[in-house]
C-alpha cells in the first residue's frame, strides 16, 4: 500500500467526534421501545453522565491546548481549535437529541404507565402545595445558604457540577434588584414524591420545592424570576511529577483545585430571564459558545433514581446474578484447584467471589508468605483491602501498588493507600510519568516441592461492584513462567529493575506495542504468502496510529479483520483499497463492555491474549499494562468463543458504516442474537439456581477514560 495513501487524514476519524457517536448509541438505547421503560430512563441517565465527563476532561484539555496556542494537529488532521468548533456544535445536537427524547418519548410513556414527573410548582394541586411546603420546612430548609449579590457580597464560587438557582431579587426599599443563588444540596434526594391523587403517582423534583418556597429564603424581597442553573469546569488535575516531593500531596492539592478549574459549560433553563443569564455569564466569566439552554430539567442523572422507584417491576428487566464458575467448587482450597488447571473467569456471568476468596484465604493461610497486588479502582467497601490489610496484620509481606492517578477515584485511592499503610502494608503510588493500569495479584506459598507463586490477571479492575456490571476476563493460574513474570513486574514496579525478557507476559509501555505490531505484521505476511490470515480484537477503543496503519496494510494484503470496539474508533472500516477487509462493531447492551480480548489465526496455532490495554498510545505508550497469553487448550476454546458470539451478535451490535457512522443489522434473515444474553442463559444453565429468576439489564457505562 502507498505510504503516501496511508498518512491521508481523510482515513482517520478525530477520537473526540467517535466519542459523541458512542454516547449516540447509547442514546439510541433510550429510544429503543423494545427495552423497558425504566431500563430507558436509565440509558438516557448515562448519556448525561457520560457528556459531562466528556466536557470536564476532553473539551476542558482542547480548551487548554487552544489557551496555550497549540496548533499541532490530530490523526485526523484537526487543530485543538478546529476539533472545538465541530465538538461545540455536535454537543449541542446532543444536548437536543436527549431532550427531544425525554419530553416526546419517555415522559409520555411514564405517564402511560401511570408516573408522572411535575416539571413545575405551578402544577401542583392544593393539597400537593402543602406537602411541598411542609417539606420545605421540615427537610429541607434547615440545610439551604442562600447567597445574595451586591456591592458588600461577591458572587459566590459555584463547585463543579453542582445544581443551583439562579435568581433575580427586588429590594422594595432601595428600588435595586440584585443576583441571588441557591445551591440545591446534594445530600438531599432529588427524587421527591408527591401524595397520591388518583391512580397516577406523582414526582417533584427538589429544585423545583425550592424554587416555590424561595421568598422565604430571602424575606423583605421580591423574587422577580428563578431558575436553575449548572456548570461544568474543567477537571483534567495537570501534575508535575518530576518537581512533586509528595506525590500523594500534590495530587491532593490538585483535587481541590478540581472544584474550581475555569468554567468550560453552563447549563441553563431555556427560559431564563435574559437579564439573568446575562449576570451569571459576566460573574462566571463564560462566553455565549459556553450557555447549553436546556428544554427541561437539568442533570438528567435524576433518571437514574426515578429508575429506582418501587412498585414499577413491570417496567425493569430483572436483576442478573452472577453464577458459580464453572469447574470451580468453592468449599475446596483454592489453590488446589488452580494448580490442577488454570482457571477462565468471564464476569458478570461468572462471580468475582473465587477473586475475593483467594486474596482471603491467602491473607489466613499460614504457608502464605507473601501477597503482592495492583489497585486501580476498588469499591467503597472493598472486600480486598480488607483481605490486604488482614494479611499485613498477620504478619505477610504485602506489597500493594495503589495508582492515585486514577481519575476521578484520586482521593477514594488516597483513602485506601493510608488505611493499608496503617495496616502495614508496604504501598507504592505507581511511578513517575505513568500509570499502572495492569491488573495482577501474585501470592507466594510455600508447599511442600518448594515455593510456588499463584497469580491473578484479568481485563477489569479488583472492584466487586463493578465487576457485576462490566464484562470482562480474567485468569487464575499457577504457572511457573507467569509466575516469574509476575515477580519480575513488582519488581519493576517498586525497585525500577527492567528485566531483560519475559517468558509469557507482554508489558507496556516498553515492550507491548512492538509485540502487537509483529503479530499484525506475520498475518499480513503469511497473507501474502497466500496462507488464511485473521486477526480478531476486542477492546474498549482503538486509536493508535501505528497500530492502525498495520491494520490497514494487513487488509490490503488480504488479512480478514474483525474488531469489536465499544467506544472510540479512529479507523474508518470498509472503505475500498483502504479497509475492505475489516469490520467494525460496538456492542451497547446490558452490561458495559470492558474486556480486551485478541486473537491472531498464526497459520492455524490460533495465538489469544487478553489484557488490560486498548490500542491507544496512552495504553501502549504512557501506562504499565499486562497482556497475557490464554494457552490451556480447552480455555482457549471457550475464549474464542466469546469472540465468535459477540461477532454473531444482531440485536445489540452496532455496525461502522464507510463514512464512520454505526447503524444496526437488518435483521430480515438473521437469527436474532444478543451476546450478553446468550452469556447469560449460558452461565445459569451451569449453575443450580433456577433460571427463571434471574435475566439482565443492568447497563452502566464509565467513560472514566479506563
Amino acid at each position: 500500500m502507498d505510504k503516501k495513501f496511508l498518512e491521508k487524514t481523510e482515513n482517520y476519524i478525530n477520537r473526540e467526534l467517535s466519542w459523541l457517536q458512542f454516547n449516540y448509541r447509547i442514546l439510541n438505547e433510550a429510544k429503543d421501545k423494545t427495552i423497558p421503560l425504566f431500563e430507558r430512563l436509565n440509558f438516557l441517565s448515562i448519556t448525561e453522565s457520560n457528556l459531562s465527563e466528556f466536557f470536564m476532561v476532553r473539551v476542558a484539555s482542547l480548551i487548554d491546548l487552544v489557551h496555550a496556542d497549540v496548533k499541532k494537529k490530530d490523526i485526523a488532521g484537526l487543530t485543538p481549535r478546529e476539533q472545538l468548533d465541530l465538538i461545540i456544535p455536535e454537543t449541542k445536537n446532543m444536548l437536543n437529541a436527549q431532550y427531544a427524547t425525554l419530553n416526546r418519548s419517555l415522559l409520555p410513556a411514564m405517564e402511560k404507565e401511570g408516573l408522572k414527573l411535575v416539571q413545575s410548582y405551578k402544577d401542583l394541586t392544593e393539597t400537593q402545595e402543602k406537602f411541598v411546603d411542609k417539606f420545605f420546612e421540615r427537610e429541607v430548609y434547615p440545610v439551604l445558604t442562600p447567597m445574595a449579590v451586591d456591592s458588600s457580597r461577591p458572587f459566590p464560587l459555584i463547585s463543579n457540577k453542582s445544581l443551583n438557582i439562579g435568581a433575580l431579587i427586588h429590594d422594595k426599599k432601595k428600588d435595586v434588584v440584585d443576583i441571588a443563588t441557591v445551591q440545591v444540596p446534594s445530600v438531599l434526594a432529588r427524587v421527591v414524591e408527591l401524595p397520591a391523587e388518583g391512580d397516577t403517582r406523582e414526582i417533584i423534583l427538589l429544585e423545583e420545592i425550592i424554587k416555590k418556597n424561595l421568598g422565604k429564603l430571602f424575606l423583605n424581597y421580591e423574587i422577580v424570576c428563578a431558575h436553575a442553573y449548572r456548570i461544568m469546569r474543567n477537571a483534567d488535575l495537570t501534575i508535575d511529577e518530576d518537581d512533586a516531593a509528595d506525590l500523594l500531596k500534590e495530587i491532593e492539592k490538585q483535587i481541590k483545585k478540581r472544584a474550581w478549574g475555569e468554567v468550560i459549560k453552563l447549563e441553563v433553563d431555556a427560559d431564563m430571564d435574559k437579564h439573568l443569564l446575562k449576570e451569571l455569564k459576566k460573574q462566571l466569566q463564560v462566553s455565549s459558545e459556553s450557555v447549553y439552554p436546556v428544554n427541561g430539567p437539568l442533570d438528567l442523572t435524576f433518571l437514574s433514581k426515578v429508575r429506582s422507584l418501587d412498585g414499577f417491576d413491570h417496567l425493569k428487566n430483572k436483576k442478573y446474578i452472577p453464577q458459580p464458575v464453572k469447574g470451580l467448587n468453592m468449599e475446596e482450597n483454592l489453590f488446589d484447584q488452580i494448580r490442577r488447571k488454570d482457571i477462565l473467569l468471564h464476569h458478570p456471568y461468572d462471580e468475582f467471589i473465587p477473586v475475593i476468596e483467594l486474596i482471603k484465604q491467602a491473607a489466613i493461610d499460614p504457608n502464605v508468605l507473601a501477597i503482592k497486588q495492583t489497585l486501580y479502582r476498588v469499591s467503597g467497601n472493598s472486600p480486598i483491602i480488607a483481605a490486604l490489610a488482614l494479611a499485613a496484620e498477620k504478619g505477610k509481606q504485602v506489597t500493594v501498588l495503589v495508582e492515585l492517578k486514577a481519575r476521578f477515584d484520586e482521593e477514594n485511592n488516597i483513602n485506601w493507600a493510608r488505611k493499608l499503610e496503617k495496616a502495614g502494608c508496604h504501598v507504592i503510588y505507581g511511578l513517575v510519568g505513568l500509570k499502572t493500569h495492569s491488573k495482577i495479584a501474585l501470592i507466594v506459598r510455600r508447599e511442600e516441592d518448594g515455593i510456588k507463586r499463584y497469580v491473578h490477571l484479568g481485563t477489569g479492575n479488583y472492584n466487586d461492584i463493578t465487576a457485576r456490571l462490566y464484562t470482562d476476563t480474567g485468569l487464575l493460574t499457577a504457572s511457573d513462567s507467569i509466575g516469574e513474570d509476575a515477580t519480575a513486574v513488582f519488581n519493576m514496579l517498586s525497585g525500577y529493575s527492567e528485566p531483560p525478557a519475559w517468558n509469557k507476559l507482554v508489558v507496556a509501555p516498553i515492550w507491548m506495542k512492538d509485540r502487537f505490531l509483529g503479530m499484525i505484521r506475520r498475518e499480513t505476511e503469511n497473507a501474502k504468502a497466500g496462507k488464511p490470515a485473521k486477526i480478531i480484537a476486542k477492546m474498549n477503543s482503538l486509536c493508535d496510529p501505528m497500530i492502525i496503519k498495520a491494520l490497514y496494510e494487513a487488509s490490503a494484503a488480504g488479512v480478514q479483520i474483525e474488531l469489536i470496539i465499544r467506544g472510540i474508533c479512529c479507523l474508518r472500516a470498509g472503505v475500498k483499497g483502504l479497509s475492505e477487509n475489516i469490520t467494525v462493531r460496538s456492542i451497547v447492551g446490558n452490561f458495559l463492555e470492558h474486556a480486551r480480548i485478541f486473537y491472531f489465526y498464526n497459520e492455524g496455532f490460533e495465538d489469544v491474549y487478553m489484557g488490560s490495554a486498548d490500542w491507544m498510545p496512552r495504553n501502549l505508550d504512557k501506562r504499565v499494562e499486562i497482556t497475557f497469553p490464554v494457552e490451556d487448550d480447552d480455555l482457549k476454546k471457550r475464549v474464542i468463543e466469546i469472540l465468535n458470539i459477540q461477532l454473531a451478535d444482531t440485536l445489540k451490535a452496532h455496525i461502522m458504516q464507510p463514512d464512520g457512522s454505526y447503524a444496526k443489522q437488518d435483521l430480515r434473515g438473521r437469527q436474532k442474537l444478543s451476546a450478553q444474553s446468550y452469556f447469560c442463559k449460558q452461565a445459569m444453565s451451569n449453575s443450580p439456581v433456577d433460571a427463571d429468576t434471574v435475566t439482565s439489564r443492568v447497563f452502566v457505562p464509565r467513560t472514566k477514560s479506563e
